[in-house]
């Protein structure tokens, strides 16, 4: 894709939200190297918790696709705010957190939300390597949350 990030999100109609502030002891982004990683992103919207609960429960699977996608704009702004957008070079690794209840077993296609969207955001950049990992619990009792690991340019 020879769009820019940050062209492309315009395209697809989304603005960057402001960075999530950290909620416990920790930074929202840290660059080693030539690599991103982002702390575990809520979804968080001008700080609500958009949804609680359990996937297969109080959450549908279908409101939990949607938080995933939240969750991957908010590590994207957590990028953005680090070094640029448009310094991504590649999507690395994404690692989502479904809160699931017994006897849920979709959390591929949860974390989906956030894999689609690095695709229609970095393109061929946003093909990365994942888990989608079933947990009891998340912090503040959300229903996901999204990690990534982007390689930048130098």
């Amino acid at each position: 894709m020879s769009t820019a990030p940050s062209a492309r999100l315009k395209e697809l109609g989304l603005a960057l939200p402001p960075v999530v502030p950290p909620v416990a002891a920790y930074v929202p982004a840290l660059r080693a190297g030539d690599f991103v990683y982002t702390s575990g992103q809520l979804p968080l919207v001008a700080g609500e918790l958009q949804a609680a609960g359990k996937v297969g429960a109080e959450v549908t699977p279908e409101q939990a696709q949607e938080m995933a996608r939240i969750c991957g704009l908010n590590a994207l702004a957590a990028i953005d705010a680090l070094v640029g957008i448009d310094a991504v070079e590649q999507v690395v690794k994404v690692v989502g957190f479904v809160a699931s209840a017994p006897g849920f077993s979709g959390q591929p296609q949860v974390i989906n939300g956030a894999s689609e969207l690095f695709g229609e955001v970095f393109g061929e950049a946003g093909k990365h390597a994942r888990s989608a990992v079933g947990v009891a619990e998340l912090p503040l009792n959300a229903a996901v949350e999204v990690e990534m690991i982007v390689r930048v340019r130098g």
